[in-house]
């Protein structure tokens, strides 16, 4: 038996909106809309740019592993061991933020680079979009060029520890889990 009233797949429709809080990183707003069934609600709205993620994949000598970045979360106060990624810069294609974020965080690029999936980090009230890029044939490409407040250091990590810790710390980063699967579905088909 399934519950509900029949109106939970047909679109709301915006009927306003206003920016309660604008910082460096995100947009808080409060939407009011109007359900299919004539109510009217107001919704909070956090607006982000999109991100991209890359999950750099390394077949080496001691098998396979992943370049990964450790870096401190001012969230979780804590040091996380993440993959290479960040925010798409207006007007740059996801797969440009990827070349980008690769070469910033860890000084390589990648001979293939290419997108292997994208989610919503939280359709309810979030509205950006979160890429994943795996990327094979690493080369060095220069030196690190971190923005003003990251410290970052690039790592190699062997794939076997990023898959069975993952979801641990250092590897709590839900984000990353979800990069990790979407890498998986090419890696191990």
């Amino acid at each position: 038996m399934v519950a509900g009233n029949g109106d939970g797949g047909k679109k709301w429709e915006a009927l306003g909106e206003r920016e309660i809080l604008r910082t460096g990183v995100f947009t808080v707003c409060e939407r009011e809309s109007r359900g299919p069934d004539g109510r009217v609600g107001q919704f909070q709205i956090l607006e982000s740019p999109d991100w991209a993620t890359v999950v750099p994949y390394v077949e080496g000598p001691e098998g396979p592993a992943f370049l990964m970045v450790r870096q401190y979360r001012h969230g979780s106060e804590s040091v996380s061991l993440e993959f290479p990624g960040g925010v798409i810069e207006a007007g740059e294609s996801p797969l440009a933020a990827a070349a980008r974020e690769l070469a910033e965080e860890t000084g390589y690029r990648a001979e293939s680079l290419v997108q292997v999936g994208a989610v919503s980090p939280n359709p309810a009230f979030m509205t950006n979009t979160f890429n994943v890029f795996l990327a094979r044939g690493l080369s060095r490409a220069g030196v690190q060029d971190l923005d003003d407040n990251e410290i970052v250091d690039a790592v190699l990590v062997p794939a076997s520890e990023v898959r069975e810790k993952m979801g641990t710390e250092p590897y709590g980063h839900a984000l990353m889990a979800c990069a990790l699967f979407f890498a998986d579905r090419v890696l191990r088909p």
